[in-house]
């Protein structure tokens, strides 16, 4: 097929050979199968901001690094110039994590290179020499589930110890390849630590994977994985090969809010009772009784 232009820079140096075929094209980028020498890779080309539909929502870029305070200041007037250095801040940003995830030895695509807005990493295949298929497009046996919803659970704490969130994890970013799940489309990731919204979306990859293996194997979705290793990360005591067990009893002395209410009113009802009594014994003989409205 014809070399599509943004492709052409990684051609004229050599990093690609030739575009075979178009493999997709997402709400970000599209993809495009791609030979290297001897070797089939994908090329995943980034959608220019105004052709795509992709929002760069504001808790996903909190906590992130900018390279200096002028590209800050134009990030956040929305100039021309911040438009594109925000852009160039998002494609990076994936880059980045796939760069750091695969080294600390989470499935993910192997990256090689990235040049001018275009992605060059590994094809992630079937076995067989086809694409390999996502995890929505499968059906599972349910001791496969588990196997699998397992595997995910122990990359999502290898993420996690490497100070990373997906925060966009679900069955469609998750391809099938021969020895099991390969996580995709990181441009989300964010940090565990600098993000406030690190935990809520932990959950919310968590749940997705428990809700989809769940399909399978029902079980699976009255597990409490996040709780669990954010409690442990938070304490420091995360490890990549951390044996978690779903459970996670929450804290049993947070304070009931009404009880503490009715024991106040009780306590303030009583305390008017010995001080209207008080106050009886003090009244002259002869005084009117006091109406039983006032006791």
């Amino acid at each position: 097929m014809k070399t599509p232009k943004r492709i052409e820079p990684l051609v004229e140096d050599g990093l690609v050979d030739e575009v075979l075929r178009p493999l997709m094209s997402g709400k970000e980028a599209a993809v495009y199968v791609v030979r290297c020498g001897d070797e089939l890779r994908c090329a995943k080309v980034y959608k220019e901001a105004n052709k795509r539909s992709f929002r760069q929502a504001s808790e996903y870029q909190e906590g992130r690094k900018v390279r200096g305070s002028r590209q800050a200041r134009a990030m956040a007037k929305g100039s021309k110039y911040g438009r594109k250095e925000q852009e160039q801040a998002w494609q990076n940003a994936e880059v980045a994590a796939l760069f750091h995830l695969a080294s600390a030895g989470v499935r993910v695509p192997k990256p090689y290179d990235f040049l001018d807005g275009v992605l060059l990493m590994e094809l992630v295949t079937d076995g067989e020499g086809d694409v390999a298929p996502r995890l929505n497009d499968v059906d599972l046996h349910p001791d496969d589930a588990r196997e699998f919803h397992a595997f995910m659970i122990q990359e999502i704490v290898k993420m996690l110890c490497a100070g990373l969130v997906h925060g966009d994890l679900s069955e469609f970013n998750v391809l099938l390849g021969p020895e099991g799940p390969v996580i995709i489309d990181l441009p989300q990731a964010v940090d565990a630590a600098a993000n406030n919204h690190a935990l809520s979306m932990l959950e919310r990859d968590v749940r997705n994977m428990s809700e989809y293996f769940g399909q399978f194997a029902p079980e699976l979705r009255y597990t409490k994985y996040a709780k669990e290793m954010w409690a442990l990360y938070e304490a420091g005591k995360l490890q990549p090969d951390t044996a978690l067990t779903g459970e996670f009893a929450e804290a049993e002395d947070a304070a009931d809010i009404d009880a503490v209410m009715r024991e106040i009113k009780a306590a303030l009802a009583e305390e008017a009772k010995k001080q209207a009594l008080l106050n009886a014994e003090d009244e002259p003989k002869d005084a009117e009784p006091i109406p039983p409205w006032m006791r």
